[in-house]
């Protein structure tokens, strides 16, 4: 039987996970996440797809574990699951006190400063994890982006057919910006500091004649700075946290000088 096969049973029967071939999928399936050889999302002829069978078995993996002391030099931890291991070999730097669960993938040339990886979550190259920021369970981060110091990209497993948050290649999220509920941030975008973006939060593109709106998604190179809009209220009119996107990122094939000349013309707070 096939590892969806046996998950998918799994989910709709839950005596199943005292099964040793379900534990052995289960497992197999977290080694997979943990190795970048599957992921919980990925860019399809259609979009980004979800591949909701793998956010179950990371669900399931967690009444299949049990509780353990993890010893860490003289800290310790007592959780399910194990801290990810073996940067060396990975080819990843982790500076203290940064942290990665196992079952997340740390592609070659990630920089993890003092931060934290959940389960599930897929970051890859040259990508780096400033200080305390925090990648949620399943979210999805592309190669070269920077998360400056403070950022949260949420998380999210259940429901099990909600799309991760997902910051594709190149982009720069400035510090203190937080990024939720399946939001996708598209390449080479630049969130200034402070930019809150969740579901249902308006991201409103100020550059043309008239406003156009967007929820859920950054177009590529967008330069965005935290706004507000006034919202009637019973007791009044008050302004409303959305995103405005005032610039657009310029092509260019050197990525980091078309990054300063954005931040630079645009005045943008990182």
């Amino acid at each position: 039987m096939k590892e969806v096969d046996i998950i998918e049973g799994a989910w709709e029967d839950r005596t199943r996970l005292k099964e040793p071939d379900t534990i052995a999928a289960i497992r197999g399936v977290i080694e997979q996440l943990d190795k970048g050889s599957i992921r919980v999302s990925e860019p399809g002829a259609n979009g980004w797809q979800v591949n909701e069978w793998i956010k179950k078995a990371v669900i399931l993996y967690f009444p299949i574990q049990k509780m353990e002391t993890i010893e860490v030099g003289p800290m310790e931890f007592h959780d399910k699951i194990a801290l990810k291991k073996d940067y060396e070999s990975l080819g990843v730097r982790v500076v203290p006190h940064a942290i990665a669960r196992y079952g997340a993938y740390l592609a070659s040339g990630v920089i993890m400063m003092p931060s934290y990886v959940n389960i599930g979550a897929y970051v890859d190259s040259g990508t780096m994890v400033d200080t305390w920021a925090t990648v949620g369970s399943c979210a999805q981060i592309g190669k070269d982006v920077h998360l400056s110091g403070g950022v949260g990209i949420g998380g999210v497993l259940e429901p099990v057919q909600a799309s991760p948050v997902i910051i594709e290649d190149g982009c720069f999220i400035g510090s203190r910006s937080i990024v939720v509920e399946g939001v996708r941030v598209e390449k080479e975008a630049v969130l200034g500091a402070n930019v809150v973006l969740t579901k249902s939060t308006k991201i409103v593109d100020v550059t043309g004649s008239e406003p156009k709106e967007y929820t859920g998604v950054v177009p590529s190179r967008s330069v965005v700075i935290p706004g507000t809009l006034p919202k009637t209220f019973p007791a009044g009119e008050y302004g409303v946290p959305c995103a405005l996107i005032i610039g657009q990122r310029k092509e260019s094939t050197d990525l980091k000088t078309s990054l300063n000349e954005a931040l630079r013309e645009h005045e943008v707070a990182v």
